[in-house]
């Protein structure tokens, strides 16, 4: 086989063995079916510190937060699942002060720390809780305190490991979570990698969260791609919602949502 020859078939084999690869890069879409008797809807941090202008992170969560819809997607997703009648689980975040007594810390881990994101002054007491960065946003404590929600004890770096959340989803029968909240790299996605490794399937609401975009990268980006690569499914509020009370009352919530913000 001359020169020229063993080039060309070289270039073929090289071009064939790109396209097989191109198309093995086509991820599947698993999807996941939602069904009242064993899917739960978990809100991961769904408090003020993350999500009103006055939290401690706004700076640099305020603009992936306002172009996601986060605060409005995530009370359309209650309205729905209250609707639906899905249950409702929530995983929050709190520091006491115990807590500032840790000898060593990851970046964001000091970071909160430093800057008091999500302070309480004691386990056992409510005192300064309420309007503070550790509380709800008033428009979701309707869904949150009408006594269905299951709120669950606080997880203390990201993921559900260090709080009962397992514990609570598997008593209550649930094998599948819908899930969205704060923040996408950080909380939402180590519950999404803790609750895939104990077995759930895991759909990811990927405009019901947002994420920090500093110069060290865009940690919502991150997450995309992430959600995509692991979870069962990724869909938009606008389609769980739709699922959930159908075409009608979806867009009815959301654009409910989108008034009371304005």
């Amino acid at each position: 086989m001359n020169r020229k020859l063993t080039s060309l078939v070289i270039a073929a084999v090289s071009i064939l063995a790109l396209s097989a690869t191109a198309g093995l890069a086509q991820l599947p879409d698993p999807g996941m079916t939602i069904d009242a008797a064993d899917t739960a809807l978990v809100v991961t941090d769904p408090q003020n510190d993350f999500l009103s202008p006055d939290g401690v992170t706004w700076g640099v969560v305020g603009a992936s937060v306002t172009d996601n819809h986060t605060v409005e997607n995530l009370e359309v997703l209650f309205r729905s699942a209250k609707t639906a009648g899905i249950p409702v689980f929530v995983s929050p975040h709190y520091y006491f002060p115990h807590d500032h007594g840790w000898k060593f810390e990851g970046a964001l881990e000091k970071l909160m720390h430093n800057i008091g994101m999500f302070d309480r002054k004691d386990a056992l007491s409510l005192e300064g809780f309420e309007g503070s960065g550790a509380d709800w946003l008033e428009r979701y404590k309707p869904f949150i305190q009408d006594g269905k929600t299951v709120v669950s004890s606080p997880h203390k770096v990201y993921g559900p490991e260090t709080n009962d959340m397992i514990l609570q989803l598997r008593k209550r029968g649930i094998d599948r979570v819908i899930l969205a909240g704060m923040s996408a790299n950080l909380c939402t996605e180590s519950h999404m990698r803790e609750f895939l490794e104990q077995g759930f399937e895991v759909l990811v609401v990927s405009d019901g969260t947002a994420a920090a975009v500093v110069p060290d990268g865009d940690g919502y980006a991150a997450a995309l791609t992430n959600f995509r690569f692991i979870a069962n499914a990724v869909r938009t509020t606008e389609q769980v919602a739709t699922e959930l009370v159908g075409v009608e009352k979806a867009g009815q919530f959301i654009a409910e949502s989108r008034r009371s913000s304005n």
